[in-house]
């Protein structure tokens, strides 16, 4: 039996999540090797928790995280609402959003979940070459058909997201959004708010770094967060002196810093929805504790100002990939 969680609406589909969902990439082995028993002993633990968001791409692990999260939910589709995304070709780094790829990529996504209907259904990155309309005719075509509910879009731009959404509402805009990377996400949020969209928020601990158990990259040295700029040399140094400010209000609110940064993102509006991933159980249970940290106005014009909008050293992305973002 799940546990009481506070809802939130996505969007005006009429579907109701958790305010915090559970991001599943990390189960694949891109933050670290994955243990497939224990990825699926964490997404039911979700569940109990009341959890009901659950957040993949056919993109991670090539198809892997799709199938895992699949068997995981298959005794409990009823209490899920599963999102997943395409078009995203880490393979050859580039993006995909002709209209015949995306009924090919919906059909392929619902058989390696095993199942009839995806209840989100995210562009992952928009395509430059494809006008966003001709996408989202295709993926109006899948709504019609019964195979999708609701529709979202991933590190849109404002315009973008305006062209989509005149072909079909958008439910959902997937960002990265944390304390230390909101400049764009707070953009972004002037066009959801207008226009009745959730704010569905990636990387809300900043990939681990916001959490404190962080305290060298070469914790990280044998994922792909090695990567990620904001992670190497000096960036990395700058970052946890940010981050440090962090620890302190947290220990002083008596929770944890992944706490803290959750709960100042819950309390930026009853459209954010975080995502964090994890693997392990004991993370969910922490991530559902930052719904019981209590903010104050005053609280939360400290936290924001500890790490102030543009402070983090170091892109969030390399920069190749930085073009696929905010298109």
């Amino acid at each position: 039996m799940a546990n009481k969680i506070e809802m939130r609406a996505l969007g005006k589909s009429g579907i109701q999540v958790s305010a915090i969902g559970l991001g599943c990439m990390s189960m694949s082995g891109l933050y670290g090797k994955g243990d497939d028993n224990e990825s699926i002993a964490t997404i039911h633990h979700a569940l109990d928790q009341g959890i009901n968001l659950l957040d993949t791409a056919d993109v991670y692990g090539f198809g892997h995280n799709e199938e895992l999260v699949g068997r995981a939910i298959k005794d409990r589709r009823d209490q899920v609402v599963l999102a997943t995304k395409f078009g995203n070709l880490l393979s050859t780094g580039g993006v995909n959003g002709r209209p015949e790829y995306v009924i090919e990529a919906c059909d392929k996504s619902l058989q390696r979940l095993q199942i009839d209907h995806i209840d989100l259904y995210y562009q992952h990155r928009v395509d430059d070459q494809v006008p966003v309309e001709e996408t989202w005719g295709a993926l109006k075509k899948l709504v019609e058909q019964g195979k999708v509910r609701a529709l979202g879009i991933s590190e849109a731009h404002p315009e973008t997201i305006k062209r989509a959404h005149k072909v079909h509402p958008v439910a959902a805009v997937q960002t990265e959004f944390s304390l230390l990377y909101r400049v764009e996400a707070e953009e972004t949020l002037k066009t959801t708010r207008a226009l009745g969209i959730s704010f569905v928020a990636y990387s809300p601990l900043g990939r681990s770094m916001l959490t404190g158990t962080v305290r060298s990259a070469d914790e990280v040295k044998d994922d792909r967060r090695m990567d990620h700029p904001r992670f190497q040399g000096e960036n990395f140094a700058k970052n946890m002196e940010l981050v440090a400010r962090i620890e302190a209000i947290a220990k002083e609110k008596g929770c944890t810093p992944a706490q803290l940064a959750l709960a100042w993102l819950l309390a930026q509006g009853k459209d954010i929805i975080p995502i964090p991933g994890t693997k392990r159980k004991s993370r969910i249970d922490e991530n559902v504790g930052a719904l019981s940290v209590k903010l104050s106005p005053q609280d939360l014009d400290r936290i924001g100002a500890a790490i102030p909008p543009g402070a983090a050293a170091g892109l969030r992305y390399p920069e190749k990939a930085m073009k696929r973002v905010y298109v």
